[in-house]
């Protein structure tokens, strides 16, 4: 899907909004609390800061994690995923509000990158993503949209704090789309996360209580472990809105568009639609019962 949709909020300048940070520079930052740092493509390294909105945001590298087996192409282009389109039924949960910016790495700079498609999606309270024939949720589509950056790369989505299934931290799925400076599409997708301790708050209370807590947490998810988690942790905070309920929060992603290694095709092979597959049941303790085989 490479066709060009146009952002309504289409008003932001796309002046520089960043620098690419040289390796001992970003290191210097590493003493900033919340600082983060990871190594691109083309080596040089680069680091953001949790400052606050107020803060000046640098170039951010960011890792690539797998994209999963719920990845549908809906081309469902909104800005708030809660309702299944086909029934107006809203998914129940506590409000996010998501908003991503994503920047491209321009003459060591960063600049905001526009008309690029992003892509989120994610399980409901209950731990079921739409449209899986293996959850029962085969034509639905709550939870699932994508967004076209305006000219300040950025979007917003309506959505809820997922839930949890078992296997994996509680996350959301990201996928960018755009072009790269080859011409070639250029995609990127990754996962965002939250910390232990606010899924933990969140999950006692409301529509997630009965479930639970969590089967697994950021420390032992091994995608989060292996593939930079700790790096697409977001951070969100009180509606600002008064008497909204929920949270908002955002997240920065900055692409160089001239690594085609990293925005090759991420797409995977088809999983059963099963999928996760069950957990094996263990065998009977005490003696075996086993019949010999015949000789």
């Amino acid at each position: 899907m490479r066709e060009t949709l146009h952002n309504p909020e289409d008003h932001d300048d796309d002046e520089p909004v960043g620098r690419v940070l040289g390796r001992r520079q970003a290191l210097a930052l590493l003493g900033l609390a919340g600082a983060a740092i990871t190594v691109a493509g083309s080596g040089v390294a680069m680091a953001t800061t949790d400052s606050g909105p107020d803060c000046p945001v640098d170039c951010i590298a960011k890792p690539e994690q797998v994209e999963g087996p719920y990845f549908v192409d809906e081309q469902l282009n909104r800005s708030d995923i809660r309702t299944d389109p086909s029934t107006g039924v809203r998914s129940p949960g506590t409000p996010l509000a998501l908003g991503i910016t994503v920047l491209s790495i321009k003459d060591k700079r960063c600049v905001p990158l526009k008309d690029a498609v992003v892509d989120i999606w994610h399980c409901d309270a209950a731990g079921k993503y739409s449209d899986f024939a293996g959850e029962g949720t085969a034509g639905k589509k709550f939870l699932r949209g994508l967004q076209v950056t305006n000219r300040g790369g950025q979007v917003r989505f309506t959505t809820i704090l997922p839930g949890w299934y078992r296997g994996r931290a509680i996350h959301i799925h990201v996928k960018i789309r755009t072009t790269g400076t080859d011409g070639k599409p250029y995609e990127f997708t990754s996962q965002l996360y939250f910390t232990d301790e606010f899924t933990a708050a969140y999950l006692a209370d409301g529509e997630y209580k009965a479930r639970g807590p969590a089967e697994t947490t950021d420390k032992t998810d091994f995608i989060y472990l292996q593939q930079g988690g700790d790096q697409m942790l977001l951070h969100p905070r009180r509606s600002p809105v008064a008497h909204t309920p929920g949270y908002a929060a955002d997240f920065t992603i900055a692409l160089d568009l001239a690594d085609p290694t990293t925005g090759d095709d991420d797409s995977q092979p088809p999983f059963p639609p099963t999928w996760p597959p069950t957990t094996p049941t263990p065998p009977p303790s005490g003696p075996s019962t086993t019949v010999p085989p015949t000789p």
